[in-house]
């Protein structure tokens, strides 16, 4: 089917319960793994390119890589743009067909996050696209943004709904304790901080920094009222793992699809994995 909207998605994941596993991709292949998984699973997906990878790759080559893959499909799928670091760059992802912005104004005052993230907000709206805006900073590494642990803030109950309410956004990445990349050691979630959150805000939460937090949590936090789950250096890793064993298995191999193809399906068997973890699987 065309690509869909991430909107109808994520308000029918707060009102069931459960929440979407949203897959940063950054070639060909990772595409097909995402959406061939969600499809094996008859679960929605939304797929995400952010800065780095759209500098690497281009919006016209990702929106067509993803929209290639959706009409094939019979799943809703979502394009989104994850951690958009400017209004410039929002408007381009809405010029090629992106269905869902993320604008990024954490690293910014509370003020000036307000400020970017409405204008983002309010461009996007008027061509029916929803937005996700971030409060607090999650610690880590993910694209072009590093947040030292030390500096992470976690977000403010009170702020976040004074926040939703000035910018009109539609769903809100919290800092709850996660942080992006590789953990080097175990997160400690803050479910008391998401629990006050989620009675304060009736709209879809996002949890960046999924990647390595252990299912138990990811499942709490969903209970909790995480509508949206974040996964990018999860699926890096066998991407790369899976080419390396290939090529190390047989010092002959040149053809790139037999690498790639193996790299596909251990992004894949990754995919359905986080998907089922996330309880949207048989939604679509």
């Amino acid at each position: 089917m065309p690509l869909v909207s991430s909107k109808q998605i994520l308000y029918d994941a707060m009102q069931g319960g459960y929440a979407v596993a949203a897959f940063n991709v950054e070639n060909m292949e990772t595409v097909q793994a995402v959406v061939e998984g969600a499809e094996q699973l008859n679960s929605p997906v939304i797929v995400q390119t952010t800065p780095s990878s759209i500098a690497h790759t281009g919006l016209k080559f990702f929106y067509a890589n993803v929209f290639t893959a959706a009409i094939n499909s019979a799943i809703p799928v979502a394009l989104h743009l994850d951690h958009g670091d400017s209004y410039d760059l929002a408007v381009k992802a809405i010029r090629e067909g992106y269905t869902s912005l993320m604008i990024d104004g954490s690293k910014l005052t509370f003020e000036q996050n307000i400020e970017i993230t409405k204008k983002v907000a309010d461009l996007a709206h008027i061509n029916g696209i929803p937005v996700e805006a971030e409060l607090g900073k999650v610690g880590g590494k993910e694209d072009n943004i590093e947040v030292d642990q030390k500096d992470a803030i976690y977000t403010e109950p009170d702020q976040a709904k004074e926040f939703v309410e000035k910018t009109g956004v539609d769903y809100l990445a919290i800092a709850i304790g996660t942080a992006h990349g590789i953990y080097k050691g175990q997160p400690k979630l803050d479910f008391e901080r998401l629990k006050e959150i989620r009675e304060l805000l009736n709209i879809p939460l996002v949890l960046h920094g999924a990647s390595g937090v252990p299912d138990e949590d990811v499942k709490k936090a969903i209970k909790g009222g995480i509508n949206k789950v974040n996964i990018a250096t999860e699926l890096r890793i066998p991407f790369t793992q899976a080419i390396r064993d290939k090529l190390n298995d047989d010092l002959e191999l040149f053809a790139p699809k037999v690498y790639l193809g193996a790299a596909r399906e251990a992004v894949k068997h990754v995919v359905m994995e986080k998907i089922r973890l996330c309880g949207c699987d048989g939604k679509a």
